[in-house]
């Protein structure tokens, strides 16, 4: 089944001349870049009632509507349990567990995150992929947003995509990284593996800063702050680094003869611990935090045990 969206905004005069799929992702920051170009494309996004290319440039004042059909979720609400660390009538914050998928897709069509807010929230069934704001892999644990509004929906996606949003996450990974540091490297495709992410030199600018909280024998405890939000960037990044996460399917290397007391781990050791942000109508400073799982506490608990 289908549903007609329609959008209408009007590109501020203080915008400057800008291409098209610059100004439709400065007016509708809810929707991927891929997304509009894509209705740009199709001519479902107009400017001024017209169709125009992507790299055309729109002048200060221009109406741009968005009249598109979109397939609607074949997924409804489920009942599922969640963890909601926040929540007031603008948008929630839950804490994902690892296992859990966060949109439906061809493998996972229900039993999603999303199913489980449109059964809490339903507010969130009339919004973008249900009001969530940003993604974490199917084996992450964490923190994630969700706006139960539009109005709060485009202002936490302009503030994410602003880099206003400060997110911490905490790791195990092999190796004995360095105390602190920066990694400013470009992330893209993977040449030959598709379904992966590579530090690549044409790839999108990516930048995460990292500590290490303790080490034990062959592995480390970690913290980190993204800067940008790459798909699979932490892991990317500490490959790069030579310093995989314990788990890990995907981004690995071949363990030393060091770490074959490493006891199997079934997800990568990855877990989103804190959220800081301005709320989305009130403007106050909101922060949540989410202790790791007891399957991450158990392993930094047999690496300290095995480091005495």
């Amino acid at each position: 089944m289908f549903e007609t969206l329609i959008r209408r905004e009007r590109l501020p005069a203080s915008s400057g001349r800008l291409r098209l799929d610059q100004a439709a992702a400065q007016l509708f920051p809810e929707y991927s870049r891929a997304k509009l170009q894509a209705w740009i494309k199709s001519g479902e996004l107009r400017v001024d009632g017209q169709a125009g290319k992507a790299a055309a440039r729109v002048a200060p004042g221009a109406l741009i509507e968005i009249n598109a059909q979109q397939t609607q979720i074949a997924s409804g609400p489920e009942s599922i349990p969640l963890d909601v660390r926040f929540e007031d009538p603008d948008f929630l914050v839950v804490n994902k567990p690892a296992g859990l998928v966060v949109h439906p897709g061809a493998g996972n069509p229900t039993g999603t995150l999303m199913n489980a807010l449109m059964h809490y929230a339903p507010e969130t069934m009339g919004l973008p992929r249900a009001g969530i704001i940003h993604r974490l892999d199917k084996e992450t644990s964490g923190l994630l947003m969700v706006a139960k509004s539009l109005t709060a929906m485009t202002a936490l996606t302009r503030q994410l995509a602003d880099r206003g949003i400060k997110r911490e996450y905490e790791a195990i990974v092999y190796g004995h990284p360095a105390p602190f540091g920066i990694v400013d490297a470009p992330i893209g495709r993977h040449p030959t593996h598709r379904t992966k992410m590579a530090v690549r030199p044409l790839g999108r600018a990516s930048e995460t800063h990292f500590w290490c909280l303790a080490r034990y024998g062959g592995l480390a405890h970690m913290r980190f702050s993204l800067v940008t939000g790459r798909t699979h960037q932490i892991r990317v990044h500490m490959e790069h680094l030579g310093h995989p996460l314990v788990g890990d399917p995907v981004y690995r290397q071949r363990r030393g003869p060091r770490l074959e007391g490493v006891p199997e781990f079934g997800r990568q050791a990855l877990h989103a611990r804190h959220l800081e942000l301005a709320h989305p109508v009130s403007g106050d400073i909101v922060e949540v935090n989410a202790d790791a799982p007891d399957d991450f506490q158990a392993l930094l608990t047999w690496a300290r045990a095995s480091n005495d």
